[in-house]
């Protein structure tokens, strides 16, 4: 595995293929693809940790998505690219507000902390806020299968 600091993509070796992860929008990896003379790839993390497997399971390529978890259907996962992430975020900030008690400035001023977090993402469970995560660390939490869009290419012998 490597890790390009400039894009936050990440590169994984597997079946005499490259395939690299971590797009922020589907027309990102389109375009990584195209550009690269790489094909565009599902990749699923599901056993708890960071080992990449290809798929077709989500539908990620005919959906058009960049990324999507399952964790069973009392979860549900809000990536920050999602429209309703806006929402869900604007509400905790205020229900945060209205918990410590802040002045008006305070509560106008936004507080950027869900937003400023690397790749957010909002876990609910059953239709209730239970937490914000990471994108990456989304594979590592509640048994969730995470599915994210890839490009391959060919590694040279």
């Amino acid at each position: 595995m490597e890790t390009y600091n400039s894009e936050k993509l990440v590169k994984y070796e597997m079946d005499n293929q490259e395939i690299v992860v971590g797009f922020a929008t589907y027309s990102d990896a389109d375009n990584y693809a195209a550009q690269n003379s790489g094909t565009l790839v599902e990749v699923a993390f599901k056993d708890g940790n960071d080992n990449p497997q290809l798929t077709t399971e989500a539908g990620l390529i005919s959906r058009k998505m960049h990324f999507f978890v399952e964790a069973g259907s009392e979860y549900k996962f809000i990536h920050s690219s999602e429209p309703e992430f806006r929402d869900f975020a604007d509400q905790l900030q205020e229900r945060k507000s209205d918990l410590e008690d802040d002045s008006p400035e305070e509560k106008y001023i936004a507080n950027a902390e869900i937003e400023i977090s690397e790749d957010p993402i909002i876990v609910l469970k059953n239709n209730q806020f239970e937490s914000v995560t990471s994108r990456e660390r989304s594979k590592y939490l509640k048994q969730a299968m995470v599915y994210e869009i890839g490009v391959s290419k060919t590694l040279k012998s």
